[in-house]
């Protein structure tokens, strides 16, 4: 059986659409992701939001995201991603 992930954005940004029009990008950067997401801290960061969502309960379309100060709130996913990547800088 196949895992099962969020839905895809009925909205997308710039980078989901650049992912789903170009197979061979995209197959490279699951690759590249999956080996980042291996590491002890990335899976310790995961469980921890896991946790918050099954508290709070927030709905498709919405990510559980760090404040600056050390918190947690709810936001839509397109702006919580939106923060990363390329524009940080």
């Amino acid at each position: 059986m196949a895992k099962m992930g969020p839905k895809p954005s009925p909205n997308p940004g710039k980078t989901a659409r650049f992912y789903r029009k170009n197979k061979r990008s995209r197959l490279k950067h699951v690759r590249d992701e999956t080996n980042r997401n291996r590491s002890p801290a990335k899976r310790k960061y995961r469980n921890d939001l896991i946790k918050i969502r099954r508290r709070v309960k927030p709905g498709p379309q919405k990510d559980i995201s760090h404040k600056p100060g050390g918190g947690t709130t709810v936001e839509s996913r397109k702006s919580n991603r939106a923060r990363g990547g390329a524009r940080r800088k």
